[in-house]
């Protein structure tokens, strides 16, 4: 993946090429895009020696690593690991090792949760996960307070950003893949049985744009919306896919999409204050392209949602 604040993507770095090979200077094309010159020659040369596939991204992981720990020391802290379950700092002075190197150890062969460990084998328990992308997809809705013109408490304080009366909700629909959190949604006013319809059927298009021909199975909740709405199964026939309600009482059945609402407010809705819901409201699209392109997601390794889609179409290949 590209890194987090690289100038370039392969998209852009595609432009590079596209801009220099009709003629504009390489100092002109790299001024224009925010890149030093150095960096321009560099895409430009990987283009004229391999092609369209030197402009893909790289592992920046050093072809050797002479200091790293032995394998057989690595298998001994991952026996303890799963004997004794015990962490990195219990286990480093009984192997002689710094902790962080323990740390590093568990990581590197996913012992670093015990959470993902069976407690009586200390066998690694894989998380739910579906095979392929398009093959689920979570959808739910976060119901968030409207911010008024000016700012809310969050911007003016408490004292002063009281609640005001009649401003209403925001519903926030979501669609998560199940199987690469690659993540769609919109703001409505609502969540009645046409706007649901028509946000699956937007939703589709989205993950068909992002290399997700076909959505096999839809996973909601309970709510009328879902369960009764003519719409809906009408969207679904369309589609192709098939509907899927969670257990009563077990929002957990949900979780890609649950967790998802959790992101939602903590990274986009409240970690800075907005002075109108209008502001609030122009800053989804960035947050959900820097969360699907560039954030690194735990349960993807480190890397972001759109990996698992790239991933997965370069197997089926």
């Amino acid at each position: 993946m590209s890194h987090r604040n690289a100038r370039l993507t392969v998209f852009g770095r595609r432009l590079l090429v596209e801009r220099v090979v009709s003629g504009c200077p390489v100092a002109r094309v790299a001024a224009a895009m925010g890149i030093s010159r150095a960096t321009a020659h560099t895409w430009m040369r990987r283009w004229r020696t391999e092609g369209e596939t030197g402009l893909d991204d790289r592992s920046s992981r050093p072809r050797t690593t002479p200091h790293r720990t032995p394998p057989d020391v690595e298998a001994k802290v991952c026996d303890l690991r799963r004997a004794r379950k015990l962490g990195p700092a219990r286990l480093g002075p009984i192997m002689n090792l710094p902790a962080s190197t323990v740390h590093r150890i568990l990581t590197r062969h996913n012992l670093h949760r015990l959470a993902r460990l069976d407690r009586p084998t200390g066998t690694p328990i894989r998380s739910y996960e579906r095979e392929r992308p398009g093959e689920l997809i979570h959808v739910d809705v976060k119901k968030l307070g409207r911010i008024p013109d000016g700012g809310g408490h969050r911007f003016l304080g408490r004292d002063v950003g009281r609640p005001v009366r009649g401003m209403g909700f925001d519903y926030v629909h979501s669609a998560v893949d199940d199987h690469s959190r690659l993540a769609y949604s919109e703001i409505h006013p609502d969540e009645k049985a046409a706007t649901c319809a028509g946000f699956l059927t937007r939703a589709a298009g989205f993950f068909h744009s992002h290399g997700i021909p076909r959505i096999e199975r839809v996973l909601t909740d309970n709510t009328w919306a879902y369960r009764k709405n003519l719409a809906w199964k009408a969207v679904l026939a369309d589609l192709g896919a098939t509907g899927k309600l969670t257990r009563a009482y077990r929002p957990q059945t949900n979780g890609k999409a649950e967790r998802f609402n959790h992101t939602l407010p903590d990274e986009w809705a409240y970690p800075k204050p907005y002075t109108s819901n209008d502001e609030r409201t122009a800053t989804l699209t960035g947050f959900l392209h820097t969360y699907n392109h560039h954030r690194s997601h735990t349960a993807l390794s480190g890397h972001p949602p759109i990996s698992g889609v790239n991933n997965a179409a370069g197997q089926c290949t």
